[in-house]
């Protein structure tokens, strides 16, 4: 196999580097270019937005071409573009949605190769057809459609193969050590985003999304826990190798990225409210909660009159696998207290849970003002979900004069509610980008313990 081109993850690591330290660079020299247009009589507006469609246009390309640790980079910024400045955010916006569903897939014969591998030479006994072009790629793999048959004399039936790309580990600690190395210098890139604690996040648990025999295992478990549901499909897994997976294929036009683009205020509506139920009754079902709540990952399933039907759900790399197999049985409680300000309780329950310090002190009215994200949605029978109103939340958590901001600094946050907590923070970008009107307090009170009265 070569070590370069399109078709596979750029492994040497020198190139790689190279490419992800040039992009401060080169935003840097459009703003000397942009300086000198001003200079030159151009009105600053115009210069400002063609410097931002140029930035984000190289910085998307460069994210998607290189995948690994780079692209998932990338896709966990297009989760939160909700909370990017609209001023910086429009030029972003095509770019960003464009990455939630595509990127340049590698040669057919790496592909053969790989399930010769994973699965042994006669796979082909098994796996009677694979389309040579991918139907889906992502950051650490691609995937192809096929035609499986379990047993010789068996119906076949028609799969999804998920390839991982050859060297996805080398690139994704890579890509991951450089992007921690060059975040300060890329904050201009995405102002209002603190993009050294997205690559911190990404360092934490991307790496297990590499072992397809841990993912196999938790996508079994959802693929039991939503058998029965009416409005949730989860694919069943067919066989599984080392960086092979093949489940069952799902017929879908679209995934939730087309109705973030496109939608109507019915889709809108009616796939977030899918959304939202999925990643709440997951827990509860599987002990497990589906980490990964990228649009990519949900595909719309409508009815044969093309009206809104039921959401297929894939990608079960990236789970919380929750103590006591659940949510904590505080989590509902708490919010049920911070709703009706009861503020002298909510404080005891937050310092019992570990949130509050023993010698921390925090004022009660700073605890309300830094929950309202996760409170206000749960306060009224629905909830509309908007860019603004997430753009609003965000620069009140990160500003200095907010109380939020106060009770931020002094708050902790527990091991067991982290990947809830960053769940939940890229859920409500998911369902701002929809802007969906959502039934939040009733799936509240069907899914998380201690929330109904």
């Amino acid at each position: 196999m070569s070590d370069g081109g399109m078709g596979e993850l750029p492994r040497r690591a020198a190139a790689r580097t190279a490419r992800l330290a040039s992009l401060p660079l080169t935003y840097a020299g459009r703003q000397a270019l942009g300086l000198g247009k001003r200079l030159g009589g151009q009105p600053a507006e115009l210069v400002v937005t063609e410097i931002q469609q140029r930035t984000a246009e190289q910085l998307f390309r460069t994210l998607g071409e290189l995948k690994g640790g780079a692209m998932k980079f990338g896709q966990m910024l297009s989760v939160l573009e909700a909370a990017i400045p609209e001023q910086y955010a429009a030029p972003y916006r095509a770019q960003l949605t464009r990455l939630q569903d595509s990127a340049p897939p590698m040669p057919t014969q790496t592909v053969r190769d790989i399930l010769t591998a994973d699965l042994g030479p006669d796979w082909p006994e098994r796996l009677i057809r694979l389309d040579g072009a991918p139907t889906a790629a992502a950051s650490i793999g691609q995937v192809h459609r096929g035609r499986w048959v379990d047993a010789p004399g068996e119906e076949p039936r028609e799969v999804a193969v998920k390839v991982q790309y050859p060297h996805a580990g080398d690139a994704l600690a890579s890509d991951l050590k450089q992007l921690s190395r060059v975040a300060r210098t890329m904050g201009p890139l995405v102002p209002g985003m603190d993009v050294r604690a997205l690559v911190d996040e990404l360092r934490t648990r991307v790496m297990e999304e590499l072992d397809y025999d841990l993912e196999a295992a938790a996508q079994r478990a959802f693929e039991v826990g939503f058998r029965d549901d009416p409005d949730i499909v989860v694919p069943s897994v067919v066989a599984v190798g080392p960086t092979t997976l093949i489940t069952t294929w799902m017929d879908s036009p679209a995934s939730l990225a087309q109705v973030i683009d496109q939608g109507t205020q019915e889709e809108r509506d009616h796939y977030g409210a899918l959304f939202a139920r999925f990643l709440f009754s997951g827990p509860g079902r599987t002990g497990m909660l589906h980490a990964d709540p990228h649009p990519g990952n949900y595909r719309l399933l409508p009815h044969e009159d093309g009206t809104p039907g039921r959401l297929g759900v894939l990608d079960y790399g990236a789970v919380a696998r929750l103590p006591g197999h659940a949510f904590p049985s505080a989590m509902g409680r708490l919010i049920r207290l911070a709703i009706e300000g009861d503020t002298a309780a909510l404080e005891t329950g937050l310092r019992e849970e570990g949130f509050v310090r023993d010698k921390v002190r925090i004022d009660a009215a700073q605890l309300l003002e830094f929950l309202r994200p996760f409170v206000v949605p749960a306060e009224e029978e629905t909830f509309v979900f908007s860019r603004g109103w997430m753009r609003q939340e965000f620069n009140r958590i990160n500003d200095p004069r907010s109380p939020g901001y106060t009770a931020a600094l002094r708050l902790n946050l527990p091991p067991s509610y982290l990947l809830i907590h960053r769940t939940w923070i890229a859920g409500l970008g998911v369902l701002s980008q929809l802007g969906a009107e959502v039934p939040v307090r009733s799936i509240m009170a069907d899914c998380l313990p201690g929330f109904a009265t």
